[in-house]
């Protein structure tokens, strides 16, 4: 076989190295990755464009990319499989954009990648799983972004990771199993967050860390026996709060050489237990006071020959000498037994008014209730599966993530969380509940995140939510609600950014304007309800939502009257509705701003020719598999689309099919397009029959009128969908059912030992 070169293709926009095999498209405010790039490609730099985002395959034309660099493109989100087919990519930068998301699968197919980075991004949410496929990685830096809490398993895949940066975002919490089954990683970088504690259970996960920067996070005092990392060489605990340090606090540190301590607020220090082999201390920026009970530290210093940085802040006549050249004899306090009430005074003012002793160490809190476990240091506190029957009490007031799943509450009281205005996340997940009060959650004015999945709610009253004004993600789904919560009952979360209303039994959204007390809604779900119809004008206003999911219903028809203004609606999933029929215009509404759709296993026979009408070149994705399609509008002004899924339709192949066959000769990617008819031509695919060969003209013709639906333009009768993919109103995997991907929901769930439910479509 002759070896891959270069074809002579360049985009017209770009600069190509046809020895290097390298392609430069720089600055060139391209809205999408040009599709004529040569597939043998190894280098492509698309810096400094206007890509916005970066879908599914848009990288399938050059499989041999081993460099990548997306860095300053403007992109908001990468959506899963966006890089599938680059498994022989090795770095790939996406650093400088303004991506919020990291979703799940969005990095699937990346086997051999081992440098990410996405620095100075908008990040901060990580869905699980966003990492499972790339076992190759080594390098994975998430600098100067937004995350405030890291998940369980939140790197999970991750098998070969040696260094992860996390510094300059706002981190004040990490789940126990953040760092779960990273067993490579031997350099973790968290400076420049907002710890207040040392999150010693979840850095016990990480026994092979040598490297640990923990520096400008506002702690001020590290316990017995904080730190446990057998391995740690080098730990930086510099530029930060720290007033204490316990002598025992780095007892399971034996490796430890090198210990940063510098500028913090320690004006005394004892000799540290447990490191073996500490050669550097560093002191530097301490108001360290060289007096008699900064001797032992000295002494301690002197024997093991450790280098001590630092200099003395006092008494004067030792003020900023070296603490490494003060001899332990120097080292003395004045003895107050008949000092003159000036000395005495003189002394006291020496030493900061205060200081022959240490200050006293912070009182940790361990408010617990009963039966449940209580992590003051991580601010975390479970009542998992403990049997509760009411929502237990006395839990410490800086809590901010608190467990109560798996209990049986059944009912939840008004003001059942006194004294925690602190959680940020509350998880109440399988607890029987059958009924919340009103004001039930008063008080919480924290509140971000609220799981109330799985539980036996059939409706809400109006001041259900009342006093959690922050609740950004509501989760609400595996109830038996029959209604859409009402505009009264959403209207005291002016935040809610995510609604998850899935497997409830809504039967219907009504009425107009159902969402005007939200209007930050970005995504709701609505998978697999019993909604059978949309009153008009029922999403109206909704001007920041993106994303809807409605997969698994009963509409019948596409519900264009219920879209009132929606500006910003990029994803709409239909999957799984009797919908045969799609009539003209259906999409009008909505069609500036679409990007996925979504309408597999349906059932769907006929789609009009206008049926697509207004949708131009912003679609991105158009999935119509698992139908019973014999023809397909005119696709001629769905210039973007990247990913097309017509898998599993009888296609009747002849000459009316013709604009579809030549559509198919312009675009770059691979389109599935089988024959279901005539017989002589069943499975064969559409782009190799030579039926197209003999159709006059540009125009179609007619070839088998008899086969044709009568009433062209009018929906179908007693069309029923193959029973494959069709039954009781939702999808049914069939044995040519493509690879399944995760749809993407924009948020993470922080929550611990918590299986991801996603609706899964067919792409």
């Amino acid at each position: 076989m002759a070896p891959l070169s270069f074809s002579g293709k360049c985009p017209r926009t770009c600069s190509c190295d046809l020895k290097k095999l390298t392609v430069a498209c720089i600055g060139k405010n391209l809205t999408q990755v040009p599709p004529t790039i040569d597939e043998i490609t190894v280098k492509l730099d698309l810096r400094k464009n206007n890509l916005q985002e970066v879908p599914k395959g848009s990288f399938h034309h050059t499989p041999y990319l081993t460099h990548l660099n997306l860095q300053g493109s403007n992109i908001r989100s990468v959506r899963e499989g966006a890089f599938r087919g680059l498994g022989r990519l090795v770095y790939l930068n996406l650093a400088h954009n303004n991506i919020d998301v990291l979703y799940q699968e969005s990095f699937d197919g990346l086997s051999s990648l081992k440098q990410l980075l996405i620095d100075h991004n908008r990040v901060e949410e990580i869905q699980p799983g966003a990492f499972t496929q790339m076992g190759s990685l080594n390098l994975l830096s998430l600098t100067h972004n937004r995350l405030v809490y890291v998940p369980n398993m939140a790197f999970q895949g991750l098998l070969n990771i040696q260094w992860l940066k996390l510094s300059h975002n706002s981190l004040n919490n990490l789940a126990t199993e953040a760092f779960a089954s990273l067993f490579t990683l031997t350099r973790l970088s968290l400076d420049h967050n907002e710890l207040q504690f040392f999150p010693t259970q979840t850095m016990t996960r990480l026994v092979e860390v040598t490297r640990l920067d923990m520096s400008y996070n506002p702690m001020i005092y590290l316990g017995e026996e904080t730190v446990s990392l057998p391995k740690l060489t080098h730990l930086y605990l510099d530029h930060m709060s720290l007033q204490d340090l316990s002598d025992t606090a780095l007892a399971h540190t034996p490796l430890l050489t090198h210990l940063d301590l510098s500028h913090n607020q320690l004006r005394s220090l004892d000799p540290i237990s447990g490191p073996k082999e500490l050669s550097l201390l560093n002191l530097t920026g301490n108001p360290t006071y060289c007096n008699c009970h900064l001797r032992p530290l000295r002494v301690w210093a002197q024997a093991g020959q450790m280098r001590l940085l630092g200099v003395c802040a006092g008494p004067p006549h030792l003020s900023d000498e070296p603490l490494g050249a003060v001899e332990p004899a120097d080292l003395r306090c004045r003895p107050r037994e008949g000092l003159t009430k000036e000395e005495l005074e003189e002394d006291a003012e020496e030493v900061g008014a205060v200081l022959l002793e240490p200050p006293p160490r912070p009182k940790k809190n361990v408010n617990c209730p009963e039966n449940c476990d209580c992590e003051p240091g991580a601010q975390h506190a479970t009542c998992e599966n403990r049997g509760h029957t009411k929502v237990p009490q006395g839990f410490a007031k800086n809590t901010s993530l608190l467990d109560l799943r798996g209990n049986h509450f059944h009912n939840i009281p008004s003001n059942s969380f006194r004294g925690v205005a602190g959680v940020v996340s509350l998880h109440m997940d399988q607890c029987r509940i059958r009924e919340i009060e009103a004001g039930a959650f008063r008080g919480m004015k924290s509140l971000l995140y609220l799981y109330l999945s799985e539980n036996d709610l059939t409706s809400l009253e109006l001041d259900t939510f009342t006093g959690a004004p922050q609740i950004t993600y509501l989760h609400l789904d595996g109830n038996r609600l029959t209604q859409f919560p009402s505009v009264a009952t959403l209207a005291p979360m002016p935040s809610l950014l995510e609604l998850h209303l899935e497997g409830n039994a809504i039967s219907k959204l009504e009425p107009a304007n159902m969402l005007s007390s939200v209007k930050l809604l970005r995504a709701l779900f609505l998978t697999n309800n019993t909604i059978h119809s949309v009153a008009a004008k029922a999403l109206n206003p909704a001007p920041h939502l993106e994303t809807l999911h409605l997969e698994g219903n009963r509409l019948t028809e596409v519900p264009s009257k219920g879209f009132g203004n929606v500006p910003l609606l990029q994803e709409l999933h239909l999957s799984g509705n009797p919908i045969r029929w799609v009539g003209p215009k259906a999409f009008m509404p909505i069609a500036q701003s679409l990007k996925h759709l979504y309408l597999e296993g349906t059932g769907l026979a006929k789609m009009s020719k206008d049926s697509l009408a207004g949708l131009g070149s912003g679609l991105l994705t158009l999935s119509l598999g698992g139908n019973q399609l014999e023809g397909l509008p005119n696709l001629i002004s769905l210039t973007g689309l990247q990913a097309v899924n017509l898998t599993d339709n009888p296609l009747l192949c002849d000459c009316d099919l013709l604009p579809l066959r030549k559509w198919m000769d312009n675009v770059s990617h691979e389109v599935s397009a089988i024959c279901g008819h005539p017989a002589e031509l069943q499975g064969q695919s559409v782009k190799d029959v030579p039926v197209f060969q003999t159709c006059p003209g540009d125009e179609p013709r007619p070839s088998k009128p008899p086969m044709k639906a009568k009433g062209a333009g009018k929906a179908p009768k007693n069309i029923k969908p193959k029973p494959s993919r069709l039954e009781g109103g939702k999808p049914k995997p069939s044995k040519a059912k493509p690879k399944a991907v995760d749809s993407p929901k924009p948020s993470v769930r922080p929550k611990a030992a918590k299986k991801n439910k996603k609706t899964k479509v067919t792409q």
